[in-house]
């Protein structure tokens, strides 16, 4: 896929900060007693739950989000 490691789209993040990111993979895996699909499950459905976070707090400021201009260029 890429020829060497430094090609990698994730080569701009230094390597504190991948071991941050690992750190957070191990815990969130560890929380769901090493069930890897649960924490997926988990991980996707915090997604979701912050989107709509951010759907109402920028629906409060009068900013349209990507979701609000298609839907408005669709119709």
């Amino acid at each position: 896929m890429f020829e060497n490691a430094s090609d990698a789209p994730f080569s701009i993040f230094s390597s504190p900060d991948i071991s941050r990111y690992e750190k957070a993979c191990d815990q969130a895996i560890l929380m769901c007693d090493g069930n890897l699909r649960s924490t997926i499950k988990a991980l996707i459905m915090a997604n979701e739950y912050l989107e709509a976070e951010l759907e109402i707090a920028l629906s409060r400021s009068g900013s349209q989000t990507h979701v609000q201009r298609v839907a408005i260029n669709a119709a």
